[in-house]
């Protein structure tokens, strides 16, 4: 049986397939309740402790969100400056105090490892909101999520899937966390599409061969993205670069309009973004016209965060069995969804 009640979740190597289908059919229970079709109250006088010390607008938004769909309370710390880390409090000392006022915890950090850090000395769960270049579980749980439900239109699953992710393959905390969870299905063929500055970790890569996947590298969009299934498109991580003019340099290397996707992809090819994309001139990863195409998945893939981070705390506060004996309808207006 699998449980995940009390426990952290900080990284996708804790997963394994059973688990991924376990939290992936829990978010699905999650629809009704997202579109406020159905209100639950299951974790009422729960407190989550929402601990942001880095810039975000979904992850954070979307986990306050979650948590009050299921009932509980939200509290948030966002930027460094806005906490004792800036007195020079520890880390450890940090998780000792916020977790005495806390049921669950949801901490990004700018520092790989912070957050599991954070967790050693916490008394309740912590959940990874991302931290530094390294990890962002819930976001490649969302991803994953995506990629099943945009599949499942074409009568596709993710074994045997075809995936193309460009740009910032070696800042983007997405990739590398997505990558490793679809390690776990069968026979995945990877092409990584990034200057070669800005490639896949060589860590990551010897990981995905070493479970029998197929990887490409090509700096080409036009050859890389033919014939695959997904496209993954990331932005340029400005702000892990100590030299700006570095990043102003691949910024707008590659992109897609319409009309690019009309020469290049197949007509079912699902285009995938974790947000924001940088629609300045010169940036303009995913172009607006693309938005009146159906494979366009992006908002489809932002509402999906709602769902699995709905999941995750069902599953780790151990509720997840309760929530439709508490069902009930809502009493408000609910807008289009």
């Amino acid at each position: 049986m699998v449980t995940f009640k009390g426990q952290h979740i900080l990284e996708v190597g804790q997963f394994d397939r059973d688990q991924l289908e376990c939290v992936l059919s829990t978010a699905d229970k999650m629809i009704p309740f997202a579109k406020r079709e159905l209100k639950t109250r299951v974790l009422e006088g729960a407190i989550l402790n929402n601990l942001f010390f880095e810039p975000s607008t979904r992850t954070r938004i979307s986990f306050g969100s979650a948590f009050n769909l299921l009932g509980g309370q939200v509290r948030e710390t966002t930027g460094l400056k806005s906490s004792s880390l800036a007195k020079g409090e520890s880390i450890d000392d940090s998780a000792k105090v916020i977790s005495g006022y806390s049921d669950i915890i949801v901490m990004r950090h700018p520092m790989s490892g912070s957050v599991s850090d954070f967790a050693k000395a916490s008394r309740v769960p912590v959940i990874n909101g991302g931290d530094g270049t390294n990890e962002h579980p819930s976001q490649a749980l969302l991803d994953l999520y995506t990629m099943s439900k945009e599949l499942k239109r074409f009568n596709r699953t993710l074994d045997n899937v075809k995936v193309a992710m460009v740009g910032d393959l070696a800042n983007g905390r997405t990739v590398h966390s997505l990558s490793r969870l679809l390690a776990l299905y069968k026979k995945i063929e990877f092409t990584f599409i990034s200057p070669k500055e800005l490639s896949m970790p060589i860590n990551i890569i010897e990981f995905l061969i070493e479970k029998g996947h197929d990887v490409i590298e090509t700096q080409s969009m036009e050859k890389g993205i033919k014939n695959v299934d997904i496209i993954y498109q990331t932005r340029i991580q400005e702000e892990r670069f100590a030299n700006q003019e570095l990043a102003n340099k691949f910024r707008g290397a590659y992109r897609i309009n319409q009309f690019f996707y009309s020469q290049f992809c197949q007509p079912t090819t699902v285009i995938m973004h974790p947000l924001p994309r940088d629609s300045r001139e010169e940036a303009n990863e995913l172009d607006v016209d693309l938005d009146k195409n159906p494979n366009l998945a992006i908002f489809r893939q932002a509402d999906n965060g709602v769902l699995v981070r709905m999941a995750l705390f069902a599953l780790v506060l151990g509720v997840e069995n309760q929530i439709e004996k508490d069902a009930k309808a809502v009493n408000w207006f609910v807008g289009k969804r």
